[in-house]
């Protein structure tokens, strides 16, 4: 009888969804830099300057996934998920008023 290993949350399948795909691999340097190709620059439209927010991924406490995320579309991610809190709050203030 075979027991079949469990993955691991942050390991990718072998079979990738359609929204997730290996675009490049990158090597850091020795100043701990790293290059994305210019074609997958192009393909995302990023530029010299934009930022990125690296965000983390842990499973027991290590580190398994890094994830880059042009900064300007995790704010945009930010206002979508707080506008309903901030306009409760700003109902709130009005309510008070009243």
């Amino acid at each position: 009888m075979t027991k079949k290993k469990k993955k691991r949350s942050c390991e990718p399948s072998v079979e990738m969804s359609s929204c997730c795909a290996v675009k490049a691999m990158v090597t850091i340097d020795e100043r701990g830099q790293m290059v994305l190709p210019k074609e997958l620059r192009d393909e995302v439209g990023l530029k010299a300057g934009d930022k990125l927010v690296v965000v983390a991924m842990a499973e027991k406490g290590k580190v398994c996934c890094l994830t880059l995320m042009k900064a300007d579309e995790l704010s945009n991610m930010v206002m979508i998920k707080l506008s309903p809190v901030w306009n409760g709050i700003k109902k709130g203030d009005k309510d008070e008023e009243k």
